[in-house]
């Protein structure tokens, strides 16, 4: 890319700033399991601070997050059957239940993989169908940087009929989310679901490259990082 065409494409990157409301966008993630309470609780406040959109956290931490988050956001997101999905279906479904019932306001839920890649795909749609008719919205985590693309095809189109209304890049633990990745999927999604890029966001520009790409929600351990740098117009700066 040439300097004009770089310089054009960071102008494209701050226009895109200026039109979304960054913050609401934005999950942050507190997904460390040897997080302490004092630790978890300045995660909470800083969420609360920046304004962002959602607050990821594992099932068993839901109750305690819960009280510290007021009705008007950051949302409660919980994982479920996180981050691989080899749970028994019947574990999955009372977790799931359990964190509805604790407060939860949004669920991320690793599907069965084994299940789908052995073609069992109404193992995959059961699980996630019984899931969805708790009630509360439902982001299938997806791996689609992992998967083939005729299972990512699959999984979709399960993920889709069962009813959940996004689709998620990753749980975070495999390559991290490309633009690429985001386009595949919103491609396969064909505006039946929305798309949550996760998985190695760590820069403001990497950030606006997913949204550019189609994304719809971010999903990041460093969101109050990230608003910081964007509050400092730094989107042609970081990576």
């Amino acid at each position: 890319m040439n300097h004009r065409a770089a310089a054009e494409d960071h102008t494209t990157l701050q226009e895109l700033l200026t039109t979304i409301d960054l913050p609401s966008v934005l999950d942050h993630a507190c997904l460390d399991p040897l997080q302490s309470s004092s630790a978890l609780r300045e995660q909470v406040e800083a969420a609360k601070f920046w304004g962002c959109g959602g607050f990821c956290v594992p099932s068993g931490w839901v109750r305690r997050v819960r009280s510290h988050l007021p009705p008007t956001g950051p949302r409660l997101v919980a994982v479920v059957g996180f981050p691989t999905g080899a749970v028994p279906s019947s574990v999955k479904l009372a977790e799931a239940e359990w964190v509805a019932e604790a407060g939860a306001a949004e669920l991320d839920v690793a599907p069965d993989f084994a299940a789908l890649a052995d073609g069992n795909t109404e193992q995959v749609y059961g699980e996630l169908a019984a899931i969805v008719q708790l009630g509360l919205p439902v982001k299938v985590i997806t791996e689609a940087a992992r998967l083939s693309t005729p299972l990512l095809e699959t999984l979709v189109e399960v993920a889709v009929d069962a009813g959940a209304q996004w689709l998620k890049t990753s749980a975070g633990y495999g390559p991290g989310v490309t633009p690429k990745v985001v386009r595949q999927l919103v491609k396969l999604a064909r505006k039946r679901a929305a798309v949550k890029a996760s998985g190695g966001i760590r820069g403001l520009e990497q950030a606006l490259r997913l949204l550019e790409a189609g994304a719809q929600r971010l999903g990041l351990s460093g969101a109050p990082m990230l608003l910081e740098a964007a509050r400092r117009g730094e989107a042609g700066s970081l990576r």
